[in-house]
């Protein structure tokens, strides 16, 4: 049987250029890459070597000092999969599973330009959050939805580069970080020793904190590529390529920028809310007209405390983003108070009852009874007159005590605005 080319997979990879802000080649090529090994049965592999169908391109990178870095794109390319290499299954024996050989997947190769284990494992959350975000790829390394070959040399500062050796299939972003960190120390050892490192695919073993040899590395000559006779050139119209760009989803930074911008809300929190999209779309639902500031300190804060105590997630939430949108309005029209918007949210999360069923049910309602609280304010004063004349002597962080202490005889229900503006009046009456 011939191989067929897939639109919806051209259309994915011409989605995921755009998104890294690539160059899209109207004009791309397959070629064969031929090499033998047990994961590739056909002995080539269809292939893109001189004309992707996707060119440079870069995204920005965030580190935990704050600091941005632009990593560039060097090329996306289309490629059949290979099957899969099981070396655990038995000691002695090596195990293949084809099941995916022949899968069309893409390769994104980024630029040299990342110096160490944390800029590679933020490149690679970056990178998966943007196809998560374009829906080209759910990045689940566990599940072999997104896999990392890396590459890794040595040099001194304004040195070339040296020979690099390249880590293969690296399933998570822990163990690429980590395989980079050994791999940078057992090349740095060989140099340090007089030794030559050898160019060569290795296989990282997070078991034992090593990597080993695989397999010697070929350059591109020895895969001997040529153009696909079963496949004719790759050629696609702007026309179509305009229209999938005028289809993208907004992206995370846009997205980040915006919320920043329409909530008010500062640069950390908005990288918080924009990680996922889904939390991105609960936390917009929350935010739609309400303070911004307010809905992402509970998003943030309550929300993702009781999702990491229930073992959630936020699509299976027990609180809906309507339900705390409208616990929110609760609070700005005075019904309850930030106190007890926290019980009312416990409630929430254990009963998924409406927060008006939870006040009523309670009885929680705020007590905006000026003759109410007034009494309160009266009791209390009068029960600790001593305290009254220590205030009255200039002891003016008292005030806090009062205020504790109207709070506790109404049982949290009194209007914190309210009292303390009916406390300052009779304790300066």
């Amino acid at each position: 049987m011939l191989p067929v080319i897939n639109k919806e997979c051209v259309a994915q990879a011409i989605r995921t250029g755009l998104g890294l802000n690539a160059q899209i080649n109207l004009f791309s090529r397959f070629d064969r890459k031929n090499y033998f090994y047990a994961d590739l049965p056909q002995g080539y592999q269809i292939s893109q070597f001189e004309h992707p169908i996707i060119g440079k391109g870069s995204i920005e990178i965030e580190l935990q000092s704050g600091e941005t870095r632009q990593i560039g794109i060097t090329r996306l390319h289309l490629e059949q999969d290979a099957g899969k290499l099981l070396h655990d299954q038995d000691p002695t024996k090596s195990f293949v599973d084809l099941n995916r050989a022949g899968v069309a997947l893409m390769e994104i190769v980024s630029e040299p330009d990342i110096r160490e284990p944390e800029e590679a494992g933020a490149y690679l959350r970056k990178l998966r959050q943007i196809l998560r975000y374009l829906g080209t790829c759910d990045g689940n390394m566990e599940e072999g939805s997104m896999r990392a070959d890396v590459n890794v040399s040595v040099r001194k500062a304004g040195e070339p580069f040296r020979t690099r050796c390249e880590i293969k299939n690296v399933n998570s972003i822990r163990f690429v970080m980590q395989a980079i960190e050994v791999e940078a120390t057992r090349q740095i050892e060989i140099w340090e020793n007089g030794g030559e490192v050898d160019q060569e695919t290795r296989l990282f073993d997070p078991g034992r904190g090593e990597t080993r040899t695989m397999r010697s590395k070929e350059d591109a000559h020895d895969y001997r590529y040529f153009p696909d006779p079963d496949l004719l050139p790759l050629v696609v119209e702007q026309a179509w390529v305009d229209e999938l760009k005028s289809k993208l989803p907004e992206l995370p930074d846009a997205k980040r920028a915006r919320f920043q911008k329409d909530y008010g809300i500062p640069s950390y929190d908005a990288g918080v809310l924009v990680a996922e999209q889904a939390v991105a779309d609960f936390y917009e639902t929350v935010a739609k007209g309400r303070d911004g500031k307010l809905a992402a300190s509970w998003v943030i804060g309550d929300l993702f405390a009781a999702l990491n105590r229930t073992s959630n997630t936020i699509e299976t939430s027990p609180v809906s983003a309507a339900s705390l949108g409208k616990m929110l309005d609760l609070i700005a029209d005075g019904t309850i108070n930030g106190k007890i918007a926290k019980e009312v949210f416990e409630d929430m999360v254990e009963t998924g009852d409406s927060p008006d069923a939870i006040v009523e049910r309670k009885g929680l309602r705020q007590v905006t009874d000026t003759g109410v609280i007034d009494a309160a304010i009266a009791a209390i004063l009068e029960k600790h007159a001593d305290k009254v004349a220590e205030y009255r002597g200039g002891k003016d962080k008292l005030f806090g005590f009062f205020v504790g202490q109207v709070m506790k005889e109404t049982k949290g229900k009194a209007n914190p605005a309210l009292v303390n503006s009916a406390l300052k009046a009779q304790l300066d009456g």
